[in-house]
């Protein structure tokens, strides 16, 4: 199955896109990958990929990978029979042959998103030819910001609070209100110099009440004059627990004074959103969803900066407006260190990022224009019956529908390994490819512990996994994968990979550089920080040993 002499060949092991491109040869159209050997790919019903991080080699047994520079780390695995390795997940080697070294996408401080990679694709010749086609005719409209308006799915994926006569698909709760809808007969009436929306960036600051997060302060600018048309402090209906002044600008002195309350601010801006001499304006922000939260508004007419211009490793990922700042207009925003955000100097620099916008054209600020989702490939395969014959679902935790299985046929979200295997058992029959995602494993080890608190010293020895919490979770995982197995029919595919390896290190470290960086960033000085902070090249070094061993995952292959 697998071909050693092209492997061998390889500057590393086989990457998560060789593993997408090898599900995508399989169920839709892509072309036979070198590194493995598919007889009869056609033959194959139904494709299932789990990702399952924290099976490791010492788990199967396996030896470590090689570091000599004469044998090759790449190369496929033997895996001991069960009777022979005592391991605590005997299904993997009872099912599969080999163990297959796979290497997680990075740079060399970073390890990248496994499921970004293996979710998104290049389109295929004939697809690139008709975006550069539909690209050639947008460019005709370049010149208007309408062009960037979110269309009524991507603010559904993007989870904005949605106007009631848009789609019945968000619930407003107590002191929500929605923008009225804009007559068509009203607009008929009006001077053709009145037919355009007017154009506001919007930010708003939040702390944090017991009851979660509360509106503080809104900025709103106007697009064309650049003049501020409205700056308020908000009082929050509860007392305020965390000012969270290092992001939000706020503090308890700064909001004394504010007696605005969010039903009297959403009073004074309504007649700005939807005002009677013209139709309902746009509102434009980075996340704009967040502030529409805040300010508990639904809002039809709406442009994001976090997703008209794109994060550079592709969808679902976010890029930050500091980022883009620096990146797409060279200057450097948010640099108060922890006197905290400026939502004037955000809003600008949203108005600002939307004219480059228009100014260079819809594909100013992408990166992955030429990617998609792989059910939109998928989707568009003609070799099972023509283009819709592939159905997929996503069976995974949170929600998937609204990030990496937003483009399947059908998501199922969870909430625990359990839910995930009743999930596929039901799924699996009714779609030809499924994904799911087992974590138990990783969690016993500690590797899905959040990430440090800013603020916060970072922990830098990862602590041991308790036995018994692995060895139960282990124990689950194996059983899960059995009764899984047994209910697949014949002829379908059942590829595992586990992604990565223990990136809790990595993580810590990556904490540290962040932390010494943003403080030196906000303008301390290096003897004005603690020593113990500080970061060094030797754990520079480090950093980049641990990255590497992070990327390190395996692969089984194999059709029942």
């Amino acid at each position: 199955m697998y071909v050693n002499g092209e492997i061998v060949k390889r500057k590393d092991a086989v990457h998560i896109n060789d593993v997408r491109d090898l599900v995508l040869h399989i169920v839709a159209d892509a072309p036979p990958p070198n590194w493995v050997k598919v007889e009869h790919a056609r033959s194959i019903e139904k494709v299932v990929t789990l990702l399952i991080p924290g099976i490791l080699p010492s788990t199967l047994a396996l030896p470590p990978l090689p570091t000599s520079a004469t044998v090759n780390p790449n190369i496929p695995l033997s895996i001991p029979l069960p009777a022979e390795s005592h391991t605590p997940i005997p299904f993997i080697a009872s099912t599969y042959s080999h163990a297959c070294p796979t290497r997680a996408p990075g740079d060399q401080t970073r390890m990248y998103s496994v499921l970004s990679e293996f979710f998104q694709c290049q389109v295929t010749p004939q697809e690139r030819a008709k975006r550069q086609a539909q690209r050639a005719s947008q460019r005709a409209f370049d010149g208007t910001p309408a062009l960037y308006l979110l269309t009524l799915r991507e603010m559904i994926e993007n989870e904005y609070p949605i106007p009631s006569y848009m789609a019945d698909v968000f619930e407003k709760g107590p002191g929500w209100i929605e923008t009225p809808q804009a007559s068509e007969e009203s607009l008929l009436l009006l001077p053709a110099d009145k037919l355009e929306s007017k154009i506001y960036a919007i930010d708003c600051e939040m702390c944090l009440t017991e009851d979660g997060k509360e509106l503080t302060r809104v900025c709103m600018i106007d697009y064309e004059s650049g003049i501020v048309v409205y700056d308020k402090l908000v009082k929050p209906p509860k007392p305020v627990t965390d000012y969270m002044t290092r992001w939000s600008g706020i503090t308890e002195s700064l909001l004394a004074s504010a007696t605005t309350t969010v039903a009297e601010v959403q009073a004074q801006i309504m007649p700005i959103l939807a005002p009677k001499d013209g139709p309902t304006s746009i509102l434009v922000g980075h996340s704009l969803e967040s502030d529409l939260r805040a300010l508990r508004i639904c809002h039809p007419k709406c442009i994001d900066t976090a997703v008209v211009y794109h994060h550079p490793r592709g969808r679902p990922l976010k890029p930050g407006l500091a980022w883009l700042t620096k990146k797409w207009l060279n200057r450097e925003i948010q640099t108060r260190g922890d006197s905290g955000h400026d939502p004037e100097e955000d809003a600008r620099a949203c108005i600002d990022l939307l004219r480059s916008k228009v100014r260079y054209g819809p594909s100013y600020g992408e990166f992955k224009t030429d990617f998609e989702s792989i059910y939109e490939r998928m989707g568009r395969a003609s070799g099972r019956g023509g283009p819709g014959s592939v159905r997929s679902v996503v069976v995974d935790h949170g929600n998937p529908g609204v990030m990496h299985g937003s483009k399947a046929s059908s998501n199922v979200p969870c909430t625990s390994d359990e839910e995930v295997l009743d999930g596929l058992l039901q799924a699996i029959p009714a779609h030809e490819y499924a994904f799911g995602r087992f974590t138990g494993v990783a969690d016993a080890l500690g590797w899905l512990t959040p990430k440090t608190p800013a603020g916060e010293t970072p922990v830098v020895t990862p602590a041991e996994p308790s036995p018994v919490v692995l060895a139960n979770a282990q124990a689950t995982l194996n059983n899960q994968l059995v009764t899984l197995y047994a209910s697949l029919p014949a002829r379908t595919a059942l590829i595992i990979f586990t992604g990565h390896s223990d990136p809790r290190r990595m993580a810590s470290l990556n904490a540290r550089k962040s932390a010494f960086e943003s403080a030196i960033r906000s303008g301390k000085k290096a003897e004005d920080i603690d020593k113990a902070d500080w970061w060094t090249a030797s754990e520079g070094r480090e950093l980049e040993e641990e990255v590497e061993k992070a990327k390190r995952g395996l692969l089984f292959l194999g059709v029942k």
